[in-house]
């Protein structure tokens, strides 16, 4: 599925089962909350279990819902991202010590 098909997806879905989106800022606390369960101090409902990739399709939901509600084309924002990315950082990441291969190791 591309990212304007997910878009499209969710919009169909919110139109036919949802009513109507929520607020955006309601959308904002659930992008919290989805995150909040696993690294924050919320628990899991009863029954529930942890799940983070599920999590993280419940928080790629609400993004695309806003991005929806607020008429941003999501494939044209990450191509914009990757072009901005690739101009300002092709040797910042490379050269960061911090960064470098032997000094990841100790971290993994």
């Amino acid at each position: 599925m591309t990212i304007k098909e997910a878009q499209d997806a969710v919009d169909k879905w919110i139109k036919q089962y949802g009513v109507r989106y929520f607020s955006e800022l309601t959308n904002m606390a659930c992008l919290t909350e989805e995150v909040a369960r696993t690294y924050g101090d919320q628990s899991f409902k009863k029954g529930e279990k942890p799940n983070l990739g599920e999590e993280m399709a419940d928080v790629l939901w609400v993004l695309i819902c806003l991005a929806n509600q607020t008429g941003i084309d999501l494939t044209e924002e990450l191509q914009k991202s990757f072009n901005k990315k690739t101009q300002r950082d092709a040797e910042r990441h490379k050269n960061n010590p911090k960064l470098s291969t032997e000094q990841g190791k100790d971290k993994q």
